[in-house]
């Protein structure tokens, strides 16, 4: 009791280990919540600040969580992935974490990856469409074709209105040239969404495939009254000029497409090929190079062959004399 009362009235603490546990938690606590304050206000580095710093106080699930979400955002997906790796460790019932690892593996084109963790969301919940989708995405992505359609039906059979399972569906029957089953997708998902833009580009590229122009710029053309913003329909329009051999309406369609948006590089390459077939291959090499320096990415594996400007030119965009 002697030792109760010299406590309360000297102030000192009995037991210096539970006083830091809860300094630690109030610490914590304040980093999390300005972190959170900041994530809502649109301060991403502060937030990543707060809740790494909060984390090296204590692993919880819930800020790790915000922290890989905002890694997301920013583009940093490695550590994004570090992440949720370490949270899936933590609690490996919980298939949202497998899910989000999903999406960002689609992002880093880590396939083989994705589709291990599409599996183990699958194994947590067999009944959802959801790990299906993503587990098709992750085999269209390994070009395995037969699977990616066994599960996206799979998927529909759990959520028949599940549009963007069909909508790939749809996508790659179309690339498979199985024409029939594709329209058969098409007609659903038309039927209930009359100007679904995504399913008017699809019919249009079946259009397309089936020799039938007239009808493609019909579809692409409603496309562009709907949605003047709407790249892939001006993209997939100048293409089907391009295969009738309307070179100058291909031009047209592609001068409009980059009118709207001038860093549109799969334009400036269409349009390149189209100048190109219609014997202006001043203009075909300059729209090609904007194109390359538009898009780092091909710019890396094709900006050695502009040297020669015959015959490799030719062969970059698809054509042989």
């Amino acid at each position: 009791m002697a030792n109760f009362f010299k406590s309360l009235f000297s102030g000192k603490v009995e037991n210096p280990e539970e006083e830091q546990q809860r300094n630690n938690k109030k610490n914590f606590d304040i980093l999390k919540y300005d972190g959170l304050r900041a994530q809502r206000i649109g301060r991403a580095d502060y937030a990543v600040k707060c809740f790494t710093e909060a984390l090296a106080i204590e692993k919880e699930f819930e800020t790790m969580g915000h922290l890989s979400q905002l890694y997301v955002q920013t583009g940093e997906l490695d550590k994004a992935r570090k992440v949720l790796e370490e949270m899936a460790g933590m609690e490996p019932e919980i298939s949202s974490t497998f899910l989000t690892l999903t999406h960002v593996c689609y992002m880093q084109e880590a396939y083989a990856d994705m589709k291990e963790f599409a599996l183990k969301a699958i194994a947590i919940e067999q009944d959802k469409a959801m790990p299906l989708f993503q587990l098709a995405r992750a085999e269209r992505g390994l070009k395995d074709e037969l699977s990616t359609i066994a599960n996206l039906t799979k998927a529909l059979v759990l959520k028949e209105d599940y549009t963007e399972a069909r909508l790939m569906r749809a996508e790659v029957l179309l690339d498979m040239s199985q024409y029939e089953e594709a329209q058969k997708d098409l007609e659903v998902i038309l039927e209930q969404s009359p100007d679904e833009e995504t399913a008017l580009i699809l019919q249009g590229k079946l259009f397309d495939a089936t020799d039938k122009g007239a009808e493609a710029e019909e579809v692409y053309r409603k496309v562009t009254t709907l949605n003047p913003f709407n790249e892939q329909a001006y993209l997939a329009l100048g293409k089907s000029y391009i295969s009738q051999k309307n070179l100058s309406a291909a031009i047209d369609v592609f001068d409009e497409a980059i009118e709207i948006n001038p860093n549109f590089a799969s334009a400036y390459q269409e349009r390149g090929r189209a100048k190109l077939l219609n014997g202006d291959k001043e203009g075909s090499i300059e729209d090609m190079k904007k194109a390359l320096e538009l898009n780092p990415k091909d710019a890396e594996a094709l900006s050695g062959q502009f040297e020669n400007q015959g015959e490799k030119f030719d062969n970059i965009l698809g054509f042989v004399h």
